[in-house]
């Protein structure tokens, strides 16, 4: 399954690099800031039409609207251009994403970015990034480490984080925003940033930085917040305790 999923991540990066030298056409979703293009959707076909080919009783979820039923205890769950908002400006912060559940567990993940760097990782198996071992970062003071996190569609949800980041931001070295929770979590699971925190993620950002995260050896922790999103932070394991009491002090729910 692996294997497949590199082959499909894989030809959904081709799909990004033709559409920026064709062109492609831009729609919205739920906002003005929530994007979706026809290189999306066709990157979407491209992985289906690939796991069907092989797996054709497996689950599919992605974000450009699969959903399919399955007979086996494994889901694929897709997110086929995580930073739409990046790829039509052109700026790099864009990957395809492809995770592999079993059981309801991420196992397996393959993120592949902007620059064709590859981050593969399976559950007990270890994790690469550009065909290197990826470890988590070993920093164990949260005052020089580098944040990676996210902000929200919503203006109001823009609101409460930029409230969360104020308060964590004096509290830490600095933070990173690429625009894409999958390429966040790669770069946790490789120390290129300390750690990772989002509130509000779908799962299809979520399955295969998860996997990769978790094979690399370090943590993930999904916190149900009141208003019914979910908090997610990646981090090694040092880090992950002061981390939380952070965010809680930030006015984030933590257990």
């Amino acid at each position: 399954m692996r294997d497949l999923a590199v082959r499909l991540a894989e030809r959904a990066a081709d799909i990004h690099r033709q559409g920026r030298e064709r062109g492609f056409t831009v729609s919205e979703k739920s906002s003005a800031t929530d994007l979706v293009t026809e290189v999306d959707r066709a990157a979407e076909r491209a992985i289906v039409e690939g796991i069907l080919a092989e797996r054709p009783d497996d689950a599919i979820l992605g974000e450009e609207g699969t959903d399919r039923a399955g007979t086996t205890s494994v889901r694929w769950v897709i997110d086929p251009l995580d930073g739409t908002a990046s790829y039509v400006r052109g700026h790099p912060g864009y990957c395809v994403s492809i995770g592999i559940e079993v059981d309801g567990e991420a196992v397996i993940g393959v993120v592949v970015d902007s620059r064709g760097v590859r981050t593969e990782g399976v559950r007990g198996a270890g994790a690469l990034r550009g065909g290197r071992p990826a470890k988590p970062s070993d920093r164990t003071d949260l005052a020089t480490s580098v944040l990676a996190t996210g902000f929200g569609y919503q203006p109001s949800a823009r609101a409460l984080q930029a409230v969360v980041a104020s308060i964590v931001l004096p509290r830490i070295a600095d933070i990173r925003r690429m625009g894409s929770a999958a390429w966040d979590l790669v770069a946790a699971a490789s120390g290129e940033v300390d750690a990772y925190y989002e509130v509000g993620i779908a799962p299809w950002d979520l399955c295969a930085g998860r996997a990769i995260v978790e094979a690399a050896g370090g943590v993930v922790r999904t916190i149900l917040q009141p208003e019914g999103d979910e908090l997610v932070v990646a981090s090694p394991r040092q880090l992950l305790d002061p981390l939380l009491a952070l965010l809680g002090e930030a006015g984030l729910r933590i257990a």
